[in-house]
Order: structure tokens, then sequence, then C-alpha cells
């Protein structure tokens, strides 16, 4: 809906452009101080533009995306189901073999699987499957976990780059900007192969060629059984059917005259009835609340409060004011605009959380349409802000969910995963993906 179609007015008669600026400014510092978890930072913040009068209830919901929140829930369960088959310690074990268990070999498998299991899925599940699976075969070859654990993180986050569905600002860009899984495949892939294949010589330059491990260990390694990872062979077949089902309808979307959520949630429910087909009505309970359990809710309202504090800055005017301000500060050319928007989304993913930065810049570059002659106009500046969030993203241990949950998992195992031992490998690194990005869009676009 419009600015033009609501009228905020907030108690005490206060400003709303003020009034929701203050409200997204308390929530950032919030989410940066990181002493409150996010899902309760966001609903806080419905409720605060709610009661305050920024937003009416009915003017909140118009404000959150369902297609954004029904595709994530609808990968994660088709995730939770599908992993219990085994199939990703699968590919992991399958890829330390093919390396036939060199460490620089096995560093460079793991990162490549990492990168094209979360242009698929999603990053942040990505890194909870394959994380497991590392630690266990880095032990096997008594070497360091870090490097490995390391190259995953930026793995996951540039493999996601390449997809509608492999990181969350992507899903969010899709969404909003009615962009298909083709459209991102298209225009972001080819880049994403080129920072990936960077990505991992300078990753065997570091660490790589300096990884060794004795016969015996590698031994070890190489006696592991992949197939001794399939759990259940039913489940496994049924998840590959449904999940390339699922990406044929990603690929043919507008085709089919679908949203990316209605096949993902009907992917999902078609999985969770193959999957309780065989149990007993009593046991279908039991196992349908492990697949929901396993739905990560705390994102699910983290994204629903997000949408309605960026809705109620956008009503209140802010968002058109900047963007009026941006285009005039790169001169009114679209490459500018470009460029900008590219560093400057990769600066402060790298700051702070990619996922709400990038929620408020898509209102922003959507009110810039007029500036430059219709939507299909700045179709460019939607890939400089995914290539700039998404890789910037790597650059901190704060700029992306992945990074955070391996580095959890790490410290659960013993692992230190210290934010400035990572931050100087890392930053540096991503501005490498970024400097790629920015000839690429300079070739292709402007």
């Amino acid at each position: 809906m419009s600015e033009d179609a609501f009228t905020p007015h907030v108690l005490f008669g206060i400003d709303p452009m003020w009034a929701s600026t203050a409200l997204l400014i308390a929530v950032y510092g919030a989410l940066i101080w990181d002493k409150l978890n996010r899902a309760i930072v966001a609903l806080l913040g419905i409720g605060a533009a709610i009661l305050s009068g920024m937003l009416t209830q009915d003017e909140a919901t118009r404000g959150i995306d369902i297609n954004t929140i029904g595709l994530l829930t609808g990968m994660m369960i088709l995730v939770s189901i599908s992993r219990r088959s085994g199939m990703f310690q699968y590919v992991a074990i399958w890829a330390a073999k093919q390396a036939k268990a060199s460490p620089a070999g096995i560093l460079l498998l793991l990162s490549v699987s990492t990168a094209i299991l979360s242009a698929l899925l999603d990053n942040v599940t990505t890194v909870l499957l394959v994380v497991p699976v590392t630690l266990v075969i880095t032990r096997e070859l008594e070497v360091p976990p870090y490097p490995f654990l390391f190259a995953e993180v930026l793995a996951s986050n540039i493999g996601g780059t390449a997809t509608l569905v492999g990181d969350p600002p992507n899903i969010l860009i899709g969404s909003l900007a009615n962009l298909t899984f083709n459209d991102f495949v298209i225009h972001l892939a080819p880049v994403i192969v080129v920072v990936m294949a960077v990505q991992a010589v300078i990753t065997h330059v570091l660490w790589g060629r300096s990884l060794k491990s004795t016969p015996e260990h590698q031994a070890r390694v190489m006696a592991m059984n992949a197939m001794d990872s399939i759990e259940d062979w039913t489940l496994l077949k049924q998840s590959i059917a449904v999940l390339s089902v699922v990406m044929l309808g990603f690929i043919f979307v507008r085709q089919l005259n679908q949203q990316p959520a209605t096949i993902a949630l009907a992917g999902a429910a078609v999985l969770m009835l193959l999957d309780n087909w065989r149990h007993h009505a009593e046991h279908q309970a039991e196992n349908v609340h492990k697949t929901f359990t396993d739905v990560e809710w705390i994102t699910i309202f983290f994204f629903a409060g997000l949408f309605v504090v960026v809705h109620a800055v956008e009503v209140g005017g802010l968002l058109q004011l900047l963007a009026q301000k941006l285009v005039a500060a790169t001169g009114g050319k679209l490459s500018t605009t470009g460029y900008a928007i590219l560093w400057s989304s990769a600066i402060l993913s790298a700051i702070v959380d990619n996922i709400p930065f990038v929620a408020t810049m898509i209102p922003l570059i959507k009110s810039m349409a007029g500036s430059f002659g219709g939507e299909q106009n700045i179709q460019p500046l939607w890939w400089c802000l995914s290539l700039g969030a998404c890789l910037g993203g790597n650059g901190t241990l704060i700029g992306a969910s992945a990074n955070l949950t391996v580095a959890g998992l790490a410290e659960r195992n013993g692992v230190p995963f210290r934010f400035w031992t990572y931050t100087a490998y890392a930053f540096p690194m991503m501005l490498v993906s970024v400097a790629i990005s920015h000839v690429y869009v300079w070739l292709r676009y402007f």
C-alpha cells in the first residue's frame, strides 16, 4: 500500500517521520547491542509502531510480506525432513573421500560442497549440516578445524548469493522486487563462480598448502563409508524427488503463475505427507511436532517484526526523502548509484546484520524507480544490493546469521572462533569479492 493510502497519527502529535526513524534506530541499536534475542526486539518494534499510532494493526499486517515468510517456512520444513535421511552427511563424507583424505583437498571440496548446498537450500541450514561432519573429519585427520570452518562460513554466504533461496536477503529482495529464481541465477551465478574460485585460491594460500596429516590418520577417513550415513533410504528417495520438483517449480515459477512461497509450502506439505504416511495416527502428531520444532521461529518472527518497523519508516516518508537525496548525490547516474549501493551495502552489512539492512534498503531503492524511468530500469540496483549485502556479510562475525551459527557450533566443540581473528582474515577477503563484483556490474550493466 502506498504512503498516500494511510496517514499515521502519532501520539502527542509527533512527526511520523521522526517517530519512525527513532524506532528504526532503537531497533538497530538493540540488535547491535545483542543483549536481547532479535525476535524479542522485532516484536517490541511491532508493539511500539502500533501503540504509538505510527501504524494501525491492519496497516501493520499489510507491511508483512507473506511470500517471504512462506518461502522461509516451507524451505525450513523441507530441510528438516530431508536431513533425517542422512543425505547431507553423505555429501560431506563423499567429498572427503574424493579428495583422497588430503587436508588441502578436503578443504577445497567441503568449501565447494557448502557453496552448492547453500545455493540450493540456505546458508544457515547448510552450515548446521556440514559443520558437525567437518569436525569429525578434522578430528580423524588431527588437523586444526578452524581453516575448514572459516572456509565454510565464506562459502555458505558466497554460494547463497547465487540464488533466490540461498540467503535471507535474497529472499527479501526477490519477493519485494518481484524477481524469480531464474533472475538470480542468470544475473548473479556467473560472478559468484568467479568469487568462489578466487576465495578458494586465497584460502589455499593461507591454510591449505600448510595442512598436513599422517597416512594413518588419512586411512581413517578413507575407511569411512558414506553409505552408512544414510539412515532412511525411503525418506532419501522421497526427499530427493520432492526437492527436485520444488526446484523445478522455482525455475518455472512465472510459467506456473505462482509465488515461490506457494511452491515451497506445497512441497513441504507433500514431503510431510510422505514422511508420515508410514506412521500410525498416534505417532504422526509427534513426528509433525518434531518437524515444526526444527523451524527457526525466531527468524520467522524477526522477519515479521522487521517488515512492520520498516513499513512504519516507509509510511513516515523517510525512505522517499533518502532516495531523493541519494539520487541527487550521485548526479542522477544509475551506474554511480549502483556502485554506491554495492559498496555501502557491503561495508554496512559487515557491521550490522544484513537482513535488517536489506529490509530497509528495498523500499528505498523502489522509491528511486521514478527517477530512473521505471522499475525495469532499476533492476541492476537489485543485483548491486544483493552482492553487497550477501558478500559483505562475510566481513565480520556479526555480518550474517551463518557466521554466528558456525561460531557457536565451534565454541561448543572447543574450537575458539574469536571476532577479531575472524575479521582480520575475512574483511580483506570480503573486499576482494566486492571488488570483483564491482568489475562485473560495470561490465554487464553500466
